[in-house]
């Protein structure tokens, strides 16, 4: 379980070289390893007090199989352990017994899981192989006249979790959501009791996939998801056992960040890796992981077909300043949940940036896949030369294989639609601060381009946009932080960043814009918008990090409903729970209610771990 944040990359070099001859003990491994990030307020790595709120037995799942795998690798197994127990002060004989819903919040027995199209739901990450992200007004059971009475119904709590930024899945009034802590919960949407939970063996922070598969026992409908260990699991929706788990990528710091996607009997995985922050320290053979997506048979588990975004394996390049062999090309990860063209019979991704030089000619590109044979049939690539990794920000830039590289990769999936001359196009936003929609049906050749913002590693369209039909709905993060002399720490920038857009997806002419909203005083805010957005009939909804969730409307993108998620919640779990900021996912709307996890510790952002119902007037 990937409990502890990424580390910046600075801190990588130091716990690598912690193996030790002997058990040493928790506090000096701590000092030696450890505090240099965790005790100086550095991005992504959570702060003392912070780690004494999990269990021991988290810290050691991160250290062995989560974010912090690779730089805690050279360690020994007694000094993981140590290390373990002294930062939570808890033994790791201890049992959380917080992970453990109490009685009172578990659903009456009996309760059938009916049809996956018995109601109206939000399936996967996009609501749809198109990942459109629209919910049409039956679905949503939700009108732009209702929105500004919603309130909060209820609130479910990730105990121990400092984020919330899993995408929900709302199928037959269940909401399958996974966790930072690597559990995977089935809730009452009605209610959010919980019907069952399962272990993953790492944090899961893409959409749930309901879908029906015939096993050896007959037909069920089954859960899909991975995790940022690189897992994929199939789980039986009703009860949550498992039916089957693989491991797609043999790669050590592959994860599975995108959603999975679930097509006519197959699935999807998108596979990305963290070896673009691993392969930071110039004692790192940088790099050689290559992006994939892989087709599993659904009901097995069973390869059908695997390609790579980029077609060579890695091999030597040359030696940098200290001696270390590098390796290339590698990178081109895919990060975010694919779409599929049933006319075309066609799979598109987008990928992200190489890691290592020679960069490729399938990174920051757009891929068409044969659904078949995963053939490349097309790809179009929006930046070139894009060779980056996190040395590259870091004061030791050795292992930075292009200092000029502009880390432009696409974190959001493309969204397949269908114009309102019938023409259809595949839209997505870069972190370069571009919006490009390119035609399926012509090789991927441009359509329009339109930009929001000036781009940058957490800047530009993060997690994804939203469609209509008529218009695009494109949230601009444009984060800016701002580094602390003499350390590695940094601050969000309170008053750069954010804004709201809508483009006409005839053309690409702005319709409106709107811009963000202040912080004000708020400690470790940002009015970036980093999250997914969502939309029904006439409304937007686009989470920021300065915890507001708002709803704009559709032809105009004035703001009609504002809700600041920041603050203590009573749960109905009875974990102690706090909303946060928002980044990843987008709400998941329908049969009138909203869900959407709020919660986000990285990049200067604000902690939560709730998960948050509402409904009109809360009931």
């Amino acid at each position: 379980m990937t409990r502890l944040c990424q580390v910046a990359a600075g801190c990588l070099a130091l716990l690598a070289s912690a193996s030790s001859l002997f058990a040493q003990d928790g506090a000096t491994l701590y000092r030696q390893n450890c505090a240099a990030c965790h005790d100086a307020g550095v991005d992504r790595a959570p702060g003392r007090d912070a780690l004494q709120t999990m269990s021991a037995e988290r810290v050691l799942n991160a250290l062995e199989n989560g974010a912090m795998l690779s730089m805690a690798s050279r360690m020994s197994a007694t000094d993981r352990r140590a290390i373990a127990q002294f930062v939570t002060g808890k033994s790791l004989s201890d049992r959380d017994l917080s992970t453990t819903p109490p009685a009172l919040a578990m659903c009456a027995a009996g309760s059938a899981f009916g049809s996956p199209t018995s109601a109206p739901g939000w399936n996967g990450w996009g609501n749809g192989t198109s990942n459109t992200r629209f919910q049409n007004a039956a679905a949503a059971g939700l009108t732009a006249a209702q929105v500004p009475r919603l309130k909060v119904k209820w609130a479910f709590g990730f105990p121990g979790d400092l984020d919330a930024n899993a995408q929900p899945t709302v199928v037959a009034g269940r909401v399958f959501v996974g966790s930072q802590g690597g559990k995977v919960y089935a809730l009452s949407a009605a209610t959010g009791c919980v019907y069952w939970l399962f272990d993953a063996k790492g944090a899961v922070r893409g959409a749930v996939t309901i879908g029906q598969v015939t096993t050896a026992a007959g037909p069920v409908s089954a859960a899909f998801f991975g995790d940022l260990a690189g897992n994929v699991y199939a789980v039986n929706a009703a009860t949550g056992a498992q039916i089957w788990t693989v491991k797609p990528d043999a790669h050590p710091l592959a994860r599975i960040v995108g959603s999975v996607v679930f097509h006519n009997g197959r699935l999807y995985v998108p596979v990305a890796s963290a070896e673009e922050t691993a392969g930071a320290p110039s004692t790192y053979e940088c790099c050689r992981f290559r992006g994939s997506v892989s087709a599993l048979d659904a009901a097995t588990g069973r390869p059908i077909w695997k390609t790579f975004t980029i077609a060579e394996e890695a091999v030597p390049t040359k030696k940098n300043a200290v001696g270390t062999q590098l390796w290339g090309p590698s990178g081109a990860g895919v990060w975010s949940s694919p779409a599929i063209d049933v006319q075309r019979n066609v799979l598109y991704a987008t990928t992200g940036d190489n890691y290592s030089a020679p960069a490729s000619n399938m990174s920051d590109s757009f891929l068409a896949m044969d659904l078949d044979s995963g053939r490349i049939v097309w790809s179009r690539q929006m930046t070139s030369g894009d060779a980056w990794n996190t040395a590259c920000r870091l004061q030791d830039t050795t292992n930075c294989p292009d200092k000029a590289a502009p880390d432009f990769d696409f974190s959001s999936p493309p969204i397949l639609v269908t114009r309102p001359d019938g023409r259809r196009a595949l839209v997505a936003g870069q972190k370069s601060g571009m919006v490009h929609a390119v035609d399926p049906d012509a090789q991927g050749n441009i359509l329009w381009q339109a930009r929001v913002g000036t781009g940058g590693t957490l800047g530009g369209v993060q997690w994804g946009s939203a469609s209509d039909g008529t218009n695009v709905y494109v949230a601009l993060s444009d984060i800016v932080r701002t580094f602390i002399p003499n350390s590695l720490g940094s601050n969000v920038e309170p008053k750069s960043g954010g804004g709201m857009f809508g483009f006409n997806l005839q053309n690409g002419s702005r319709v409106w814009y709107t811009p963000p909203a202040g912080c004000g005083t708020r400690a470790r805010c940002s009015p970036a918008q980093s999250a997914a957005v969502s939309a029904i009939p006439g409304v937007v909804f686009s989470g920021s990090v300065d915890g507001h969730l708002r709803g704009y409307s559709t032809a105009n993108g004035s703001v009609i409903w504002d809700f600041d998620s920041v603050g203590p919640y009573k749960t109905v779990n009875e974990v102690p729970a706090r909303g946060g900021s928002f980044d990843g996912p987008g709400p998941a709307i329908a049969a009138g209610m909203l869900f959407v996890n709020s919660g986000y510790a990285r990049a200067g952002g604000m902690p939560g771990n709730v998960l948050l119902a509402f409904s009109v007037d809360g009931r």
